[in-house]
């Protein structure tokens, strides 16, 4: 498996990697669906988010969005999405994970990655409930005898 290009999410006037994929259910609920444009993109698209306050409340908002229709062919949100500038996530309820700080560990898979700190989010119906951060320690080092024997040093 192959680490993910991230989403990315504007929050508080950054952009940040989105180690989650809120339009997920909306695209298995409706059927559409993307091609992969290569090993690091298996859902064929890249979303970027806006959580946006109003009247108090925060809300998570698709603002952009690029996909692949075909390998070569590439739609944006007015495509998926026609006559509107950003789309209320109300499908969304779950977690956001945004890894912030230095890289302790890379995974050459999907989002496993460590990273220092995770800025969690809990949303339900797209409405932002829940906020916390999360700091993160290196893995341990692995030993010699971690490993199975056919991966140890002088065993060819």
């Amino acid at each position: 498996m192959t680490a993910q290009v991230s989403e990315r999410l504007i929050y508080g006037g950054k952009e940040i990697p989105l180690f989650s994929n809120p339009l997920s259910l909306y695209l298995k609920q409706t059927g559409i669906s993307f091609v992969s444009p290569h090993t690091a993109n298996w859902r064929g698209y890249v979303g970027t988010w806006e959580i946006i306050e109003t009247a108090g409340v925060e809300r998570l908002y698709l603002v952009q969005l690029s996909a692949h229709k075909t390998y070569e062919e590439i739609i944006g949100l007015s495509d998926v999405f026609p006559g509107y500038e950003k789309i209320f996530a109300h499908w969304f309820n779950g977690e956001l994970r945004c890894p912030q700080g230095e890289l302790l560990n890379y995974v050459h898979g999907g989002y496993a990655s460590t990273y220092e700190y995770d800025l969690l989010m809990e949303f339900k119906q797209g409405v932002l409930v829940k906020r916390t951060a999360r700091h993160n320690e290196p893995p341990p080092k692995k030993d010699e005898k971690d490993y199975p024997p056919f991966l140890r040093r002088g065993n060819a």
